[in-house]
């Protein structure tokens, strides 16, 4: 994921890969800090098919939250 701020408007959404062709649940639309947020109260199996939209990238919310600590791909506004 490109660097980005905590306050860009992302969608926060379950892909749900049970279904045929999945089905995608918005969860949020705002800024990313409450994405975040959102996201990690979720439990672990719902975690895993958690995704992060900007307007151009989108990112699994587990492959974000490992990366977050390596190379600060998220910056505070």
């Amino acid at each position: 994921m490109r660097t980005t701020s905590l306050d860009v408007s992302v969608r926060l959404y379950h892909l749900d890969g049970a279904s045929e062709g999945g089905n995608a649940s918005t969860l949020f639309y705002g800024p990313l800090a409450e994405a975040l947020r959102i996201a990690e109260r979720q439990p672990q199996d719902v975690q895993e098919d958690l995704f992060i939209a900007t307007d151009n990238d989108v990112v699994s919310y587990l492959d974000l939250i490992d990366d977050q600590g390596g190379n600060g791909a998220i910056e505070g506004s």
